[in-house]
């Protein structure tokens, strides 16, 4: 899929079909959070692959606002290191370059940041040193998604040179 369709098609999504996602595309999302810039080329981030569907029912339960994550097929903790400033937006650097990987393959995704921290903790072993920042969880749209997406027009949003009203 071209990188621009890609973009302007991709929803998030937070119901899945049973249909599991091949190890190979798994590795190519995996591959392409790996390949993600990071500030200072510090590669600080690491990342908890999770599988098991009783770990994805806890890791919905870790959660404040992804109870829905119970439902996809996997899901990647992303852990940064708060001792960089810049961690947050590696994070999501890194979220969007799996999502976009992901749905060149049809392959949808949500994501979270509401996380039980102590939970969240305890249950992925995470150790004190890094934080879970979002959790991104993948698997097949549950339905077919149209690709629409409801967006203030260009000129909303753009400014020449200077800020105007």
């Amino acid at each position: 899929m071209d990188t621009f369709e890609c973009i302007t098609t991709k929803l998030d999504v937070r119901e899945f079909s049973n249909q599991n996602v091949p190890g190979d595309i798994k590795s190519k999302i995996l591959e392409a959070a790996r390949m993600t810039g990071t500030g200072l080329n510090t590669q600080h981030w690491r990342f908890i692959i999770v599988e098991d569907r009783d770990n994805m029912k806890r890791l919905a339960q870790d959660s404040t606002s992804g109870g829905w994550a119970a439902g996809a097929n996997f899901a990647v903790i992303v852990l940064t290191s708060p001792e960089h400033k810049f961690h947050m937006i590696d994070a999501g650097r890194v979220a969007q370059d799996m999502q976009l990987a992901a749905w060149n393959f049809g392959v949808a995704s949500g994501l979270f940041t509401g996380i039980r921290e102590n939970e969240i903790r305890r249950d992925f072993n995470i150790p004190d040193s890094l934080k879970a920042t979002i959790v991104v969880c993948f698997g097949y749209p549950a339905r077919e998604l149209l690709g629409k997406k409801n967006r203030q027009p260009l000129e909303a949003l753009v400014h020449r040179e200077k800020f105007s009203r």
